[in-house]
This record gives C-alpha cells, structure tokens and sequence, in this order.
C-alpha cells in the first residue's frame, strides 16, 4: 500500500538521523523504538545482543513497554534460556508466532502470557553476514496484518543492523580510548614526578626557577642555553609540566642524533612508500606534539638545509607529511635547547638569524655549576639518598675534607658529571666515610697513573699489600674485625689480615678489637 512505502522512508530516514545524533544504547534504542511505534502498535518492544563467545543474549537497552515477570535486561542469560531468540539467531530467519498459547511450555512464552502478551514476532539483525541479535515486538492483540508487518519490519532490520553495530563500534572504541587515556595519565604523571626534582639554594637558581613559573603560563616560544649537563631538559620538561598544555605531550626531538637525510621524516612524518624504507605511514613528532609541546633539543646541530623548512612550519603552524601534498595543521608549543653560541654561529653562516629570532621570543641561561658552588653539597646529599634507595645500598657517607674537595672541583660537565659520580660512589663505597683522598681518586682518576720516566718508582708487592691494608685500617678507625672492620672492606678473614699485618710489620697498636 502507498502509505505503508511513504511510512517505511520515513522511518529509514529518522533511523538514520538516529545513527548520527545518539551517543548511547539508550538514546538510539529511543529512538529506533519510537520510530516503530509509528508504523506497530506493539505492547512490547526489545533488541536483544548475541555473543557467539559464550553463546549468550543480553539486551541492547531496556526494553519498552509491558515488563514480563523472569524476564530481566540487567544481565546476560544462555541463548537457550530465549526460546524466541534462539529460534531466530539459530536459524537466521523471522519467526511470527500468533497465539503464543500454543508455545506455552516455553519459558519465555509463559511468562510473556501471564503478562497479558498474547503473540510476537522476532527478526534477526545482520551484519555483513552475521547475526549480532534480534528484534522483538509483542502484542496483547495480534495484529490483523501481522504477516505484512513482519515483511515491512524485515526491510527495516538491515537499516536499525547498522545503527546497532555502530553503536556497538563507538562504544568499543570509546572504551579503548578512555583506557588508553588513563595509560597516559599513569605515564605522564610518572615522567612528571621523575621530572620534578630541582635542589637548589643558590640565588641564581632562584631567579632561574622564579622566570620558569612565568615562563610555563604563556605559550611564546623559549630557548634555553646551558653548557652541557646543565639540566636544559629538566627546565624544558618543568615548564611543560607547569603549563596548560600539561595534559597532553612533551615530545623530544635530539637534533644531533638525526641524519640530515631522515630529518624531515622524523619531524613531519611520510606517507607509506614516499621514499625506500618507507614501507609504513608515519605520524611525525610535530603532529604527535598536537596540543603540546616539542622541544627541539641540540637545534645547534640542525642543518642549514633544513632549518628554512623548520622556520616555515613555526610560522604557518602547518605542515605535509614527505610524500604528501595536504596540510595538516597543529598546535604545538617549541621550546628549543643549546650548548652552542648560536649569535657565533650566525656570524659564520651555520645558523639563520630569522630562525634565531623565531625561536628566541624567551632566553633562560642556566648557570654552570661552579657557578653555583652553594648548591653542590645539597645535590650531592640528595643524589646519594636517591640512588641508595633505588638500588637498596647504604647511604654514603661524606667527611668535611671530601666535602671540600666536591666544592673545589671545576665539574667541566655539571651537575650530570656529579649525578654520575655520587652514583659511583654509591656503588663502591659500601656505606663508609668517604675521605679527601677518596673523592681525588675519584674525580682525578689519571693523575695517579704513572708520572713521567724519571719520577716512576715502581713498589713491590709487599710495598703496596702494606699501603692497602694501611689505608683499610685507617678508613675502618683501627678495627680489623665486625661489620665495619678492615677484614670485611678487604674481604678476608680477620685471621689472615692480622697474619698479613704481623707479616709486613704493621703495628696493630691502633686495633680495638
């Protein structure tokens, strides 16, 4: 009949409509039950899910209308347990039952009679070949027309298939990446508190750390120079840390360690086979740094040849993949690192002053660190707690003299020279007193090898057993036995060090035990 096409248009149309505007089961079920109101007048109306997995049902959404009693939309049950259901997703056909008297012996069929429901209808809904549930419609009074509706509301299934299994796609999806969120949450705020860690009471650091909180609120472009092992990437990682854009990524880039030729690549990404090796599309670090940060460390480095196309991208904030003639834009902040003098190596033709004015909106210098001897010896505390607790060793232990000397020394690579030294020291020292001889040991390894030819004196053996075992005795306090006597730093027993001592004339006055 016409009005039964015009009515069939209509209700594919407002499904679709349905397809693009709900977000939920609940909202699209809404609207797909609406919709077949419209052209049955059901008395119960339900979609209910099939997993093949586990060969069960449960229902898309609650379903409308009369509520039988045993019949529950909160949790899965076996397909089996709905006759009706199972005989549909079984056979992939419509089943129209008329007088569900006749099926009372069903479980479901004698709980939807008590209901006051006396006939059904049951559609499969498919999916590129296979069944992802069905649709059921229920009647107190069968409909004269049951038989046309059921042809009409077959038709309709393969358009609601659709709107159910991209329902099922977004919820999947949006699952995936509210997990993926949380990973990244975890992540960031485990880079962030391995970040956080500034000690300082020197004034310069004050200022420099007073400047970074400023820094971090705006969004201009930040250089920072230092020498080598100054920090640059912890200050760069503070001020993305501290900044709005702390939620979403701080990519770093070490343009010292790129080849020339894969330059771009690595920044703006290539399309799959732009270029041999190229086997894969690639998100390049500046769309991967979308709504974040890049820093650019080491931009001293960068070549000339590709510092032009670096200034056009920071200035059009748009770029192509290699191999790709679409821009895509992003929002990224730059913050940019160097050891280097750049304002010399503009003079001498190695870096462009427009890219140097673009990328230098806001200087940080960080001090070197013999330019800040106050901070030293509260580093050197807090390093040695750090590392005696992440690898479980006794805290080292420091006299004034070694403390001095730490503060006399140059330390030409900074605070990561000192990190990697009080992690040394934390290995070898075993907990002891470190002495003023210890940290020289230490910091001047090649001063105590072997002097010119006519300085060499070459000790024997005993010489030097007897210079070792003296300055086991002197470090332990004159103990040669217990936990922390000579005997247990030089790893033998106490009866064979006082042997030794007795043997190479070593007075044991000073021995307590």
């Amino acid at each position: 009949m016409p009005w039964q096409s015009q009515q069939k248009y209509e209700c594919l149309l407002n499904i679709n409509n349905a397809i693009i505007t709900r977000k939920t089961r609940e909202g699209l079920f809404e609207a797909i039950a609406t919709q077949l109101r419209e052209v049955c007048l059901y008395d119960r109306c339900s979609i209910q899910l099939y997993d093949p997995m586990d060969s069960s049902i449960t229902y898309f959404a609650t379903a409308k209308g009369i509520k039988p009693n045993g019949i529950s939309c909160e949790t899965s049950r076996p397909l089996s347990a709905g006759a009706v259901a199972n005989m549909v997703i079984e056979s992939g056909k419509p089943i129209i039952i008329k007088d569900l008297s006749s099926v009372a012996h069903w479980t479901s069929a004698d709980s939807m009679l008590m209901a006051g429901l006396t006939s059904t209808m049951a559609l499969p809904l498919i999916i590129r070949d296979k069944i992802i549930g069905s649709l059921h419609c229920s009647f107190k009074k069968c409909p004269e027309n049951i038989m046309e509706l059921g042809g009409f509301l077959e038709d309709l299934c393969k358009q609601i298939s659709i709107a159910i299994d991209n329902m099922l796609s977004y919820e999947k999806l949006r699952n995936i990446n509210e997990a993926l969120e949380k990973q990244k949450g975890f992540v960031l705020e485990k880079i962030n508190k391995a970040t956080e860690a500034f000690y300082f009471t020197s004034r310069k650091m004050t200022k420099l750390k007073n400047d970074m909180d400023l820094v971090a609120e705006s969004n201009a472009p930040v250089l920072i120079v230092g020498e080598t092992g100054t920090g640059k990437d912890l200050v760069a990682r503070y001020i993305h840390n501290h900044s709005p854009r702390n939620q979403n990524l701080f990519v770093k880039v070490n343009c010292a360690s790129l080849a020339s030729s894969l330059i771009e690549s690595e920044f703006f990404g290539h399309a799959k086979g732009s270029f041999t090796g190229a086997t894969v599309k690639r998100i390049g670090r500046f769309e991967m740094a979308n709504g974040g940060t890049i820093f650019l460390d080491e931009i001293g480095e960068l070549p000339l040849q590709n510092q032009a196309k670096l200034l056009q991208v920071l200035e059009d904030k748009a770029f192509e993949r290699v191999g790709e003639s679409t821009p895509i834009s992003a929002d990224f902040r730059i913050i940019s690192a160097t050891n280097q003098n750049l304002t010399k190596n503009i003079r001498a033709g190695k870096f462009r002053r427009d890219l140097f004015y673009r990328i230098n909106t806001i200087l940080l210098e960080i001090p070197p660190l013999r330019e800040r001897v106050e901070d030293i010896e509260l580093l050197v505390r807090c390093f040695s707690s750090n590392f005696a607790k992440i690898m479980q060793r006794p805290e080292a232990q420091y006299s004034s003299s070694a403390i001095d000397a730490l503060l006399q020394y140059q330390w030409p690579g900074n605070v990561r020279e000192l990190q990697n030294a009080v992690e040394k020291i934390t290995i070898l020292s075993n907990g002891q007193k470190l002495t003023e001889a210890d940290i020289e040991r230490l910091l001047h390894p090649f001063d105590f090898e072997e002097s010119p030819a006519q300085e060499i004196q070459f000790l024997t053996r005993d010489e030097m057993e007897k210079r070792h075992i003296k300055e086991a005795l002197e470090r332990c306090g004159g103990h040669t036995g217990g936990k922390r006597g000579a005997s247990q730093l030089l790893g033998i027993p106490r009866s064979t060090l006082q042997y030794r001592m007795k043997k190479l004339g070593i007075s044991p006055c000073s021995e307590t035990h």
